[in-house]
């Protein structure tokens, strides 16, 4: 079992920064694809960003590019999503995840963290 703890978020304006932290427990990580997850109020759970087991492979949605990077510390057992030149349309609740199977998605990723609010106001 790998328990994912999430850290970061909060309240923001437009044009500023935050890093989200997913911290893993029980288990490594070192091998698992790491996704970052958001979820807007009304929309389904999209797929922003995702890391491969090495980092060596990334994705970003179209929306975030150039603004939000992915990495990992495989030594650390943590992922980050660092999210600059924030936009209100970025509030949402952001999850991180752990699979096997790239390219993620909600019903390949195996180990979810418990999400964390992220609100820009404009």
């Amino acid at each position: 079992q790998v328990q994912l703890v999430q850290s970061g978020g909060g309240l923001v304006q437009a044009g500023g920064s935050l890093r989200l932290s997913c911290a893993a427990a029980g288990r490594t990580i070192s091998y698992y694809v790491i996704g970052w997850f958001r979820q807007a109020p009304g929309k389904e759970r999209e797929l922003v960003a995702a890391s491969s087991w090495n980092g060596g492979t990334t994705y970003y949605t179209d929306s975030v590019k150039g603004r939000f990077t992915v990495s990992r510390d495989n030594a650390k057992n943590t992922g980050y999503l660092q999210m600059n030149s924030l936009e209100s349309e970025d509030t949402a609740v952001y999850y991180c995840a752990a699979g096997s199977t790239w390219y993620p998605t909600t019903t390949s990723s195996t180990y979810w963290g418990q999400g964390t609010q992220v609100t820009v106001s404009s």
